[in-house]
């Protein structure tokens, strides 16, 4: 990703090499205008810019220089102008359809033709993709939106200003997290953030959090991921012991500065298991407990009927997780989305699996993934590589300590009481219960508190109600046991204790440490 600094460079090497065509790829046309804005006083060279609004100006004294706002005026006054002087550059800031054959790609063909004879230039400021024809007549960049360290600069000049005449209590430790929640925006977003809090008299280290919530609503509304609402009571998981430990030593890496050691930021788990036990719940868990936002993919729903739509709507979904970084990218039911066959769909799954490993392993974004899977035999082997994700945790049925632990969360959270005594029974009486099974017999006893009164929950009540859930474990039981030797020998246990061997099956090899 080339930064502000990287770009000007490589941009000042083509202007002087007069290169008729340069695309410049962005978001932030003024952020381009003040790059080429510089050059242009650097190499002291003419540089006209257009804009529908405006039409074409000097861009270092700002004269208007044609009325003619459309941009078929613009490229007729460009090819005018070359016609009569030598070493003109010319900057196009709102050229619609050009990632084609179309009238205006032809045209700019045409003024990039007179550019090569005149030694003249032509640079496009463009968020899209231009035809190729068109683009072989010169170069191409991508301006990025700054990086942490130009962000951290922006904030600082943001706030030097106000330093003195309010309270500013954010120094060296609290820009470097500002600059790293706000990673990934553009630069009038950010300075936009940072307005909003300077609004309120005051900067103080607390605003961090709300610096979060500033930079949520910038992406409120973004196309291909859905914001999920977590809140505090969805960091209440029972068990997975193990899953937390781990949890708790990744999560100060994904807000330090790793760069130095040539290392990333946690990419992620992959949690399989058993159906029920608490793999989704885990993903909302770790984003209400680390304090990052939420963002749900849906694997399957990005599958296109056209050619390539596929592909192109999976690169735009993980491009918009990346900007909206440092976040928790949930992926609910993996092999739904990358299990399918590449043979009977033409390539789509085989390419779509491909542009999402090569993401998962090379991508730098502070996105921490939590991707769920049940059913382990449609999800193919490429996955499980070390390098993709950080670990591979098996969920398993809960324990008799962890369903103890479930139940007594849950009878916390809809105000029940439960004596010791009785939880134990209700422990035995849960024996092959999943998570979410607990969770329906808890539900169901209060229940019948709001309808009855909290007099009609007594230990009977207890008892019948949970000795009236029939299991997956005992409806299914063929494919629970086949997920379960699956998880024995190839993941790490989240419960943090190795499972206890079936008699045809080896012992656990890995540890939750390893």
């Amino acid at each position: 990703m080339p930064d502000f600094a990287t770009c000007r460079q490589t941009l000042l090497l083509y202007l002087k090499a007069r290169i008729p065509f340069i695309s410049l790829r962005t978001d932030e046309r003024d952020r381009a205008l003040q790059l080429l804005r510089q050059l242009a006083t650097d190499l002291n060279i003419t540089i006209y810019f257009h804009t529908l609004s405006q039409g074409t100006r000097d861009i270092g004294t700002n004269r208007v220089t044609n009325d003619d706002r459309s941009v078929a005026g613009a490229l007729d006054y460009a090819s005018q102008m070359m016609g009569q002087r030598q070493h003109l550059t010319f900057i196009l800031t709102e050229v619609q359809d050009i990632d084609g054959d179309t009238a205006t790609s032809r045209q700019l063909l045409d003024v990039a033709s007179s550019a090569t004879e005149r030694g003249g230039s032509v640079v496009v400021v463009t968020t899209s993709a231009v035809w190729p024809r068109l683009q072989r007549q010169g170069m191409t960049l991508t301006l990025d939106p700054p990086s942490e360290d130009e962000m951290q600069t922006i904030i600082s000049e943001c706030l030097e200003p106000y330093r003195g005449g309010m309270p500013i209590e954010w120094q060296g430790p609290e820009l470097v997290e500002a600059s790293t929640i706000l990673a990934g925006v553009t630069q009038i977003e950010a300075e936009n953030a940072i307005a909003t809090l300077l609004a309120k008299g005051s900067i103080l280290r607390s605003d961090l959090e709300a610096l979060k919530q500033v930079k949520d609503r910038i992406f409120s509304d973004i196309s291909g991921l859905e914001r999920v609402s977590v809140s505090r009571g969805d960091a209440g998981v029972g068990g997975l012991s193990g899953l937390r430990v781990w949890l708790e030593k990744q999560r100060p890496l994904l807000t330090m500065d790793l760069r130095e050691r040539g290392l990333r930021p946690p990419r992620g788990v992959l949690l399989v298991g058993v159906p029920g036990c608490g793999k989704s719940l885990s993903a909302k868990a770790i984003a209400s407990d680390w304090g990052l936002p939420l963002y749900r993919l849906d694997l399957a729903n990005i599958h296109g009927k056209f050619l390539g739509q596929s592909e192109g709507q999976l690169k735009e979904a993980l491009a918009t997780a990346d900007r909206v970084a440092p976040c928790v990218l949930w992926i609910d039911e993996i092999e739904k989305g990358l299990g399918g066959s590449g043979d009977s769909d033409g390539g789509t799954s085989s390419r779509v699996l491909g542009h999402f490993l090569y993401w998962l392993q090379e991508g730098r974004a502070r996105v921490f993934v939590v991707s769920t899977a049940n059913d382990i035999s449609r999800l193919p082997p490429e996955l499980f590589r070390r390098g993709r994700f950080d670990e591979l945790f098996f969920v398993d049925l809960p324990t008799d300590e962890e369903r103890g632990e479930i139940i007594a969360l849950y009878a916390k959270r809809y105000r029940l009481p439960l004596q010791s005594g009785l939880l134990d029974d209700l422990v035995q009486l849960s024996d092959g219960f999943a998570g979410s099974d607990l969770q329906a017999a808890v539900a169901d006893v209060a229940k019948e508190a709001v309808i009855k009164g909290d007099a009609a929950v007594d230990e009977a009540l207890w008892r019948r109600v949970f000795a009236n859930v029939v299991p997956l474990s005992r409806t299914n039981p063929e494919a629970i046991d086949s997920i379960r030797a699956w998880g024995r020998e190839r993941a790490v246990p989240a419960s943090g204790q190795a499972p206890a061997a079936a008699p045809d099956q080896p012992k656990a090899r890995r540890s939750v440490l390893a």
